[in-house]
């Protein structure tokens, strides 16, 4: 075991409860969650960032030594890698989001650069016995995400975002949504259940006005897939439904073409049959039909409305209104309408 002072603990380790000085092994488990430090080698002018576990944004530079979980990133706008087959000390690897997933990079969107080049230092251990001195691999997460997770509601309802791509307007949508129900007297709760370990949008989602808020990487999961995808969201729907808020805010991230699960979660009868509302948000008009085009087609679900950038002036709203006959509404320019129009939703289903 090796002592050392680390710069910046991530996100994802939000539950570790780590001091900035850490104990480190050689042993490197290659499974994603495994928490590992990494002495980042280069400095960058773009995507330069690092969540920290206080939900600061914190500029990461050459020779900061950052605490990070293992795991790999399926990302059409930013970086694409997989978790290594093995490390070892002095080994080198990517940083590959802001949340501080950990791998091998394989591709790199141009808008973002190159990633941050590490060195490997070593696992973080964590020492749960009392009184003894046995180090065992740090992983991130509170919990254990149980593949059988029941899914259990207690009548909340539930309002889904799901989106045609990355950035198509899916948290500042549902920040809309939570902040004017908040408004009407709605307790609103909220959670991520697909992307990569990044707490941004669940914050900017209690800013909002939402009272308790979870995301996937509570339970252990860094990146999602359509293997636990399913399982997770069951997970975190059961776990803020036993609070009973009036309704629950789903935001699916990603799109519904992509790597970390949307569809899987969406085939599933019973998540499915749980969704109050789902709300499209798409790109541009072309990727509203799509959009709207799949929901419809492979899993059966009508969108009750459409928001994102397809919606920025009234040009994409006409062609949405025309071409798959749905109402349009902008959540950063009208999001009083957008939620006042929810929350008729909402009122119909316990009406």
């Amino acid at each position: 075991m090796k002592n050392i002072v680390v710069d910046k603990v991530a996100s994802v380790a939000q539950h570790n409860d780590l001091t900035s000085e850490l104990r480190l092994s050689p042993d490197i488990p290659c499974e994603e969650g495994v928490l590992i430090a990494v002495r980042v080698l280069n400095n960058k002018s773009r995507y330069n960032q690092l969540e920290l576990t206080s939900g600061r944004m914190a500029t990461v530079t050459m020779g900061d030594v950052v605490v990070g979980a293992l795991g790999h990133r399926n990302a059409l706008r930013g970086y694409s890698g997989h978790l290594p087959s093995k490390l070892a000390k002095g080994d080198h690897v990517q940083l590959l989001n802001i949340g501080g997933v950990i791998g091998i990079c394989d591709s790199a969107n141009p808008d973002v650069g190159a990633p941050f080049e590490c060195e490997v230092l070593g696992t973080v251990l964590e020492f749960p016995y009392l009184g003894e001195r046995i180090g065992v691999p740090a992983r991130a997460g509170s919990t254990t995400l149980d593949q059988d997770a029941p899914l259990k509601m207690n009548g909340v309802p539930v309002v889904a975002l799901a989106g045609t791509c990355m950035d198509s307007g899916k948290t500042a949508a549902a920040c809309a949504i939570v902040g004017r129900l908040r408004h009407l007297g709605f307790n609103v709760a909220a959670c991520k259940a697909t992307g990569v370990s990044l707490r941004r949008d669940v914050l900017a989602m209690e800013d909002a006005g939402a009272s308790e808020t979870m995301i996937f990487s509570d339970l252990g999961v860094v990146t999602t897939t359509a293997e636990n995808g399913p399982a997770l969201t069951r997970s975190l729907l059961t776990g803020l439904g036993s609070l009973e808020p009036d309704v629950i805010v789903l935001e699916l991230g990603d799109g519904l073409l992509g790597a970390y699960g949307v569809a899987a979660i969406l085939a599933d009868d019973e998540i499915r049959e749980a969704l109050t509302a789902v709300v499209l948000c798409a790109n541009d008009p072309v990727s509203a039909w799509g959009g709207a085009k799949i929901l419809r087609d492979e899993f059966s679900i009508e969108p009750a409305l459409v928001t994102g950038p397809a919606t920025d002036n009234d040009v994409g709203i006409q062609q949405i209104a025309e071409r798959i006959s749905l109402p349009a509404i902008n959540a950063l320019s009208n999001g009083v309408a957008l939620g006042d129009m929810v929350a008729g939703l909402l009122q119909g289903e316990t009406s």
